[in-house]
């Protein structure tokens, strides 16, 4: 059974739609809540939850008597600070070098559970977008569409793999990502040029390494390693989620209080 979209989601994604594809930018006032309405064929207060919702994940900016408007971005100046392994390592003269594992396309069905929950991604849903957007008839299936962008890199720093990097990229924010040459480009200096990250959360963990990681880091199987995992938003939405495989004996993790 097509499970159904909340008429405030709808509303909530098209405007960010609008937002990401730059009809609507930072400062520009959106369409009023009555216009809204109609065009949804929802009640005001339908479209009120959608507005105050975004309003509250700072994409929106309401003013009494005025409208509604994009929300000037403060973090398009002062990102999140990103660690960028290339960078750390030169900084500390030793030689950097990336080698591309693997890039590709990843399609709702393509999709586990954990991306799923990180993306907020639901397959019934995409299908029922896709299915009554215009000229559907003409598409192909939704299901078959890309909804996320996969990389698989190794960092060396001096001829030693030091890092194994899973990254996935949400692919209608960032429809270039793929393209790239990440053994020259840095994946995260790509993605804060094309979508400024607002806020992030991550964990620290230690675990033992997989047989498939344990071959790309050079390292026995189940030796140690630390991974990283980090998620980062931008307009109130997951961009990019990565998993950093470090080895034990390799890598540490450091700062200032």
């Amino acid at each position: 059974m097509t499970k159904t979209i909340p008429a405030y989601q709808r509303i909530k994604n098209a405007i960010l739609d609008n937002i990401h594809s730059g009809k609507w930018q930072a400062g520009n006032a959106i369409s009023t809540e009555m216009a809204l309405a109609e065009e949804f064929g929802v009640s005001r207060m339908t479209v009120n939850r959608a507005l105050k919702e975004l309003s509250e994940e700072r994409v929106l900016e309401r003013r009494q008597g005025s409208g509604t408007f994009v929300a000037q971005q403060q973090f398009n100046h002062t990102f999140v600070e990103v660690r960028n392994i290339a960078e750390d390592l030169k900084s500390a003269n030793r030689d950097y070098e990336a080698q591309v594992v693997s890039k590709r396309t990843v399609t709702v069905a393509m999709l586990d559970n954990e991306l799923r929950r990180k993306f907020g991604i639901d397959e019934e849903s995409v299908i029922d977008e896709g299915a009554t957007s215009v000229n559907a008839i003409a598409q192909t299936d939704a299901s078959d569409e890309a909804v996320l962008y996969e990389v698989k890199i190794i960092h060396f720093a001096d001829g030693q793999p030091i890092q194994f990097e899973e990254r996935w990229v949400d692919a209608k924010k960032v429809p270039k990502f793929i393209d790239q040459d990440f053994s020259v480009v840095n994946t995260s200096d790509y993605l804060i040029a094309k979508s400024p990250l607002e806020s992030g959360s991550y964990t620290i963990r230690a675990l033992a390494a997989p047989d498939e990681i344990a071959e790309f880091l050079q390292i026995a199987p189940q030796s140690p390693t630390l991974v990283l995992r980090r998620q980062t938003y931008s307009a109130g939405q997951v961009v990019t989620f990565v998993k950093m495989w470090h080895a034990g004996d390799r890598y540490q993790f450091s700062g200032e209080l």
